[in-house]
């Protein structure tokens, strides 16, 4: 896997960071789930998902029978975006490169919210079409197999997102 040095310049998302956050899980994992950007609790920790939507996640992948154990988990940027926004097209493009290597060769990518999907799909559909739709994605020049489902912070105020992540989840366990 490529990673980005500590001292990484590559797009404006330097300048707010306290850390670089890389992916967690095993690094063989077979399925990865990929979010958005870092969080608060991502950027002080430097690990991926460990805020309220990591407690939605880890929630929903329990209640499917896995855990952060049997997956690996990053985002699409490395770093966190001024007031939790969502990362712009160019910090997506600066990260590419890492986020390719750490998908290349893996049976399953699942995309967690709408800037993931679109980062990974290369266009914006509504959640509500895609969501739980099984695609396929071109990373590294190989098709691998593509999971796109609503994000865990979409779950704090949305019974159908709940469902439908908890429906992702089930998924995914049945490719582990």
């Amino acid at each position: 896997m490529i990673r980005p040095d500590e001292g990484c310049r590559l797009c404006g998302l330097c300048a707010g960071r306290s850390r670089i956050v890389l992916p967690s899980g095993p690094t063989d994992a077979s399925v990865v789930l990929v979010g958005e950007a870092p969080g608060e609790n991502e950027d002080l920790s430097g690990v991926p998902f460990v805020g309220r939507s990591g407690r939605i996640l880890e929630t929903a992948m329990a209640e499917a029978g896995f855990s952060r154990d049997d997956v690996m988990i990053t985002n699409t940027v490395k770093c966190r975006p001024p007031g939790n926004r969502d990362p712009l097209p160019e910090e997506m493009a600066a990260c590419r490169r890492f986020l390719e290597s750490e998908l290349a060769g893996r049976s399953l990518i699942v995309g967690l919210g709408r800037s993931a999907c679109a980062d990974l799909m290369g266009i914006k559909p509504p959640m509500s079409e895609i969501a739980n739709v099984i695609t396929t994605v071109r990373i590294c020049g190989e098709d691998i197999d593509f999971l796109p489902t609503y994000h865990p912070a979409a779950c704090i105020y949305r019974k159908e997102a709940r469902e439908r992540l908890a429906e992702a989840m089930s998924i995914v366990r049945s490719r582990l």
